[in-house]
């Protein structure tokens, strides 16, 4: 009885719950009981390699030692080697079929690990027609079910992939896993996981320690990754971080620190001078006395993603979204709701740099088995689509989430465990087609004085010019630089404003069907405000032959208003330009009045009238050749000119 007692210990410690065996052992050797109490001690102290010698050496005494085979089956699942696992509860059961029913449910269980859907399936059959089940275990198998019969289908029609390390420069012998890329793709931030020996005494403790990686793409990949440094890192656990599409600022789960507000918070740092800064706690309402982890920030910096088991959701672990406002604050966040939800546990959702495609790992979903990894999208108003698995083999029976695209939605970074003897690694593949976000290029900049080529510190918004609605405002960093996405089916207007400098402009006309694998890097160069300087409006229309301002010229109307403002003491003149379709006579009187229709805008938003002048300058001044539609299009054009300052 000392043998089952520690055996019934031990599975309820390593099992899904202790469900008793038989009375009486499968054998009468001595040799063979002597050798399985020595595996069954040395299991009970954690030395399993030589509980596994122990295990085997008793099977040897005796061929049919039916427990033996039990305690290497369990000794196998918990070491991860589940086709051992397989083959030794398969032994046991070969030797007696009825006396420990629930050894159906843990063959299963390995079965499902290594594949093996079709036979899993039958023998969570087997498991639910005994009488001796765990309600606990039960629903598990009712689930599994479930996941076998999608998984057998699944199989039979493959998706496209071919997952690829992303080398050794990020991978190693320790855990790597939760993938962050910046919009270029020229960044990765990771989690890694290493075993760090404290202590001082002769048998030091083992611990593992969770810090920030940082690695950057070249030509050749992925360069060997640097451990990001504190206080980013510190002698705790932090891990699970979502990058802005820029790289200059980050969001975080950490656990336990001191001041936090429940088991796991998320926190915030940036990037200033090369250092990222302290980070520090949203604190209420994103954080609670709950768990809050695994954030993802959209491009626009106004939604943040997470995954929370909160009061108020549907099951254990649900997505959660908090809005930001201009300062950053959060509101109080709301329940992705039950199309995306489940009674299980939703985890690591990734918001594309489309801002309306989602991707997220749920165990409680029809599936490969552990978290598998959906994408939906949203409709409207955060009205998401029924939740697409993504397939085999992108999914496979171990946990797969982390989840991250590029900007371009070609190429996915995620991290999964493939190989048990691996660990977790981070793998890249190209993204099917079925499944894929829209494609969305960027507009990367650097922004200097035109004078001194000294990088500025500048204020950067992208403006939907259909709605003449600011989408995002944000500034540069240290370095003048800054990376702006720009989803495709709205033209953008981007303006670059300094106190001191008449601000800098620029239209991306993505309506129509557009090439992304190209983004728009520019080298933007602001001019003081002083006397003779000139700078041209490019987010001024007007209707087609005519001097009507189209509606999305506000917003570009409404920052020369501000500029004026700020400058009160200079005499400005407002300039148009045609380009040479017409006669010369027409484009002269075109451009006046086109000039004019600016002023009046100007005068009718409080400009004093005395402080603007303004000119026809016809089709004269090309900046652009007259040929091409895009060398017209510049061409017909809106400037602004300081011609005096007020004495």
């Amino acid at each position: 009885m000392r043998y089952r007692l520690i055996i019934l210990i031990l599975f309820s410690l390593f099992v899904v719950a202790p469900e008793c065996f038989s009375q009486g052992f499968h054998t009468t050797s001595n040799k063979a009981l002597k050798a399985y109490n020595d595996g069954v001690t040395s299991y009970e102290y954690l030395d399993l390699d030589k509980a596994e010698t122990y295990f085997k050496l008793a099977i040897s005494y005796d061929r049919k030692f039916y427990e033996a085979y039990m305690m290497l089956g369990e000794l196998y699942t918990r070491r991860n080697n589940y086709a051992g696992a397989v083959e030794n509860y398969s032994a046991a059961i070969d030797i007696d079929s009825s006396s420990y029913r629930p050894v159906y449910f843990y063959l299963a269980n390995a079965e499902m690990m290594v594949e093996k859907y079709t036979d899993a399936l039958s023998h969570y059959k087997a498991y639910l027609r005994s009488k001796e089940t765990l309600e606990k275990n039960r629903l598990a198998a009712l689930k599994n079910l479930r996941n076998c019969e999608f998984a057998i289908e699944a199989m039979k029609k493959p998706v496209l992939f071919n997952p690829e390390s992303v080398g050794n420069g990020v991978n190693t012998s320790e855990d790597e896993y939760w993938p962050s890329i910046t919009a270029d793709g020229q960044t990765l931030m990771f989690t890694r996981q290493e075993q760090v020996r404290r202590g001082r005494y002769s048998l030091p403790i083992n611990t593992y320690q969770e810090d920030f990686y940082l690695s950057s793409f070249s030509g050749n990949g992925w360069i060997t990754a640097v451990n990001a440094g504190e206080p980013l890192n510190t002698q705790q656990n932090e891990g699970a971080q979502t990058l802005s599409s820029s790289g200059n600022y980050m969001y975080f789960t950490a656990c336990d620190r001191p001041g936090g507000l429940g088991s796991c918070d998320i926190y915030f740092s940036a990037l200033r001078n090369g250092r990222w800064t302290i980070p520090f706690n949203l604190g209420s309402p994103v954080n609670t006395t709950a768990w809050e982890s695994t954030p993802s920030i959209s491009a626009d910096g106004r939604m943040l993603f997470f995954s929370s088991n909160r009061p108020g959701g549907y099951g254990g672990k649900d997505l959660w979204y908090s809005v930001l406002n201009e300062k950053g604050e959060c509101s109080a966040p709301v329940n992705l709701g039950e199309s995306i939800n489940t009674a299980g546990d939703e985890m690591s959702p990734f918001i594309h740099f489309d801002g309306k495609t989602l991707y997220f790992a749920s165990d409680g979903r029809p599936g490969m088995g552990g978290f598998d990894i959906y994408m939906s999208r949203m409709k409207r108003d955060t009205i998401w689509t029924d939740p697409q698995n993504l397939g085999y083999p992108i999914n496979t029976a171990s946990d797969d989430m982390g989840l991250v695209i590029e900007a371009n939605g070609l190429k996915a970074y995620f991290s999964s465990k493939r190989d048990s003897h691996n660990g977790k690694d981070i793998f890249y593949f190209n993204l099917d087609e079925s499944v894929r976000p829209d494609a969305v290029s960027y507009l990367k900049g650097t922004v200097t004085d035109r004078e001194t080529g000294r990088p500025l510190v500048a204020e950067y918004e992208l403006i939907n010019l259909s709605t003449n609605m600011v989408t995002m405002k944000n500034s540069t960093d240290d370095k003048g630089s800054f990376l702006v996405c720009l989803p495709s089916g709205f033209n953008y207007g981007i303006n670059v404003s300094r106190p001191g400098y008449l601000f800098y402009s620029a239209n991306f006309m993505l309506e129509s069907e557009h090439s992304v694998t190209e983004p728009f890097i520019k080298r933007i160069y602001l001019d003081p405000v002083k006397v003779g300087e000139r700078m041209l409006l490019t987010n001024v229309f007007y209707e087609i032959d005519s001097w009507e301002l189209k509606k999305e010229s506000v917003a570009e109307l409404d920052n020369l208003v501000e500029l004026l403002n700020l400058n009160r003491d200079y005499i400005v003149e407002i300039g148009g330009y045609t380009d040479s379709t017409g006669t010369d006579l027409h484009n002269l009187v075109l451009s006046e009045k086109r000039a004019l229709s600016v002023v009046n805008y100007l005068v009718a938003n409080k400009i004093s009238a005395g402080r603007l002048r303004y000119k026809g300058y016809g089709n004269t001044s090309p900046i652009g050749d007259n040929i091409t539609v895009e060398g017209r299009r510049r061409n017909r054009r809106t400037e602004v000119k300081i011609v005096d300052r007020i004495k």
